[in-house]
């Protein structure tokens, strides 16, 4: 039976047939299937163009020509698994849906319920999120009525946990409450988002800008405003903005 089985292994192989692939639709970089969450659902709210998805000036980056979807992972359904149910059964009165994304849950709450669903986070025994690490803003213009995100990062010593708050606002009514009365670490983050994207944290002891002059026109960081053609001052000499000092032709 040994012999046989060398004289098997002996013989060469033949050459191996190619098996056709079925064409398979690439998802974006970012979406649940691409990221291995099999089953998870996207929202699509609008497309890129260029590599910044900037408008209203000239492109200096030659990536002018890209287009690509704006995809955000769309709800998920229980059981969400660990200790993601522990949080949501206290939070479940207070939130609006629920998001897992790259294996971090994220909690989508009315603006309206922020405070209450920040001190619950605080307080209570079995959640006692202690430390509020980041406020942060984003910018979806294509994501109607919820055009401005402002995004909380939430950290637990006790339990060891992390999570994640959105609220999202019109850009026609930019208004949010500030955490600062609940976690006073929130006073220098609520002022860089509302410097880069305008967000009105009501309640703010002192909402101003804390990296642009006070006199700046807009808000950088929003993707409406317009790439490059600002001039930059640097004590006294001025750097002409991208699209006044490079060529292409």
């Amino acid at each position: 039976m040994n012999e046989e089985k060398k004289a098997k292994d002996a013989t060469p192989a033949g050459p191996e047939k190619a098996v056709e692939q079925p064409a398979v639709e690439q998802s974006p970089e970012n979406a649940p299937e691409a990221l291995g969450e099999p089953g998870a659902e996207i929202r699509a709210v609008g497309e890129r163009r260029g590599m910044f998805g900037a408008a209203g000036s000239g492109d200096t980056s030659g990536y002018g020509g890209l287009v690509a979807p704006v995809v955000l992972p769309g709800e998920a359904q229980r059981p969400f698994g660990g200790w993601f149910d522990t949080v949501a059964d206290k939070l479940d009165a207070l939130i609006e849906r629920v998001v897992i994304h790259r294996g971090e849950i994220t909690f989508h709450v009315h603006r309206d319920r922020l405070l209450e669903v920040a001190r619950l986070l605080r307080d209570d025994p079995s959640l006692r999120f202690e430390f509020l690490s980041g406020v942060s803003g984003v910018h979806y213009p294509g994501d109607s009525g919820h055009e401005l995100h402002a995004v909380y990062h939430f950290g637990s010593y006790t339990w060891n946990r992390r999570i994640r708050v959105e609220v999202g606002v019109p850009d026609s009514d930019p208004h949010v409450p500030s955490l600062v009365p609940l976690y006073p670490a929130a006073d220098w983050h609520e002022r860089e988002t509302w410097d880069m994207f305008g967000l009105q944290f009501d309640g703010h002891p002192s909402l101003s800008r804390i990296l642009m002059p006070d006199d700046w026109p807009g808000h950088p960081q929003r993707k409406d405003y317009p790439l490059g053609g600002i001039p930059v001052e640097y004590k006294g000499a001025t750097v002409p903005p991208p699209d006044q000092r490079r060529s292409y032709n």
